[in-house]
């Protein structure tokens, strides 16, 4: 999928306070400096960390950062800022390939998406921004709205549905969730949709629960679509920097997590969540969220994400 100029410039934006207070700590680190010393590397460590990048990928750039400085111990801002950039780049290409975002195999009919992540995160809006998307790739999307735990979050996947003209299988409050996938699935077959995406409840409750209760949900999808669901997309909130990374332990131990999409990357200056959570847990990262608008919700390009974070809007 190209990535348009308004898109690019939209990540920039959304990116602008995590790239300016990682910048100027850099700056500041670097300013009056003939060469980089531990003293820098310590600065930029904590520029690091302050970006919610996370001690342990934190830790692993510096390692390779001392090296690099090692072989040349003279270092421009430029060089230092191209070094860090290639470090961060390498961390975001070390993922493994994943299908690509808004775009279905044309063996999987109907591709079945299982979005997962407690609530809060925006998981239902991400689902909305989801279909609104493949629906403008001129693909037919079918929702099922087995959060049922949560009234405001059958009613919301119902507005979505409603908006984008797009059919929702839903049983309202309190039905049983994997009944509503199986439900869900099932009509996507017979409506001969092209992708169905199930919301799912977002209660971190004890993990046996929640491992119990996803697992219910993925055997009555088999039962109608072997070999689905195709995708589990997690949905982290970007904003909640370290907390994010917790949920993501959470998650993947409880199921097999095998996409990423992390929210509300706009206003906040803990962007680097986004590096940590990519390094750590080797699940591609799919899809971020740089505003409210459906256009808002990106195709995740590891460069571009790298270009923005170094270069943001003026």
């Amino acid at each position: 999928m190209a990535f348009s100029w308004f898109g690019n410039e939209r990540l920039k934006q959304g990116l602008q306070k995590t790239s300016e207070s990682f910048l100027q700590r850099i700056g500041k680190a670097i300013a009056g400096k003939s060469s980089v010393d531990d003293e820098v590397l310590d600065s930029i460590e904590e520029a690091l960390i302050s970006a919610d990048v996370g001690v342990n990928t934190t830790l692993k750039i510096i390692e390779r950062l001392q090296e690099r400085v090692a072989r040349n111990k003279y270092l421009s801002t430029t060089e230092l800022n191209n070094m860090l950039k290639a470090e961060i780049s390498g961390l975001l290409t070390q993922q493994p390939p994943a299908t690509a975002p808004f775009q279905i195999p044309n063996e999987m009919r109907p591709y079945v998406i299982l979005v997962v992540g407690v609530n809060g995160v925006g998981k239902t809006t991400t689902i909305g921004k989801l279909a609104a998307n493949f629906k403008n790739q001129g693909y037919r999307v079918l929702l099922g709205a087995a959060d049922t735990f949560r009234a405001a979050a059958v009613d919301q996947l119902s507005i979505w549905g409603s908006r984008l003209n797009v059919p929702v299988v839903s049983r309202g409050m309190n039905a049983d969730p994997s009944s509503v996938a199986f439900d869900a699935v099932q009509e996507g077959i017979k409506q001969q949709v092209d992708v169905v995406i199930i919301d799912t409840a977002g209660r971190l409750h004890t993990k046996v629960n929640l491992m119990n209760e996803l697992s219910k949900i993925k055997r009555s999808i088999q039962k109608v679509l072997p070999g689905a669901p195709h995708e589990v997309l997690l949905v982290l909130d970007g904003s909640t920097g370290q907390n994010a990374l917790h949920q993501a332990r959470e998650f993947t131990k409880a199921t097999e997590v095998n996409a990423l999409a992390i929210t509300k990357l706009d206003g906040t200056a803990k962007g680097g969540v986004v590096i940590g959570i990519s390094d750590e847990f080797r699940i591609p990262v799919k899809y971020i969220g740089v505003g409210e608008k459906p256009e808002d919700l990106q195709a995740f390009d590891a460069k571009n994400f790298v270009d923005s974070l170094f270069n943001p809007t003026v």
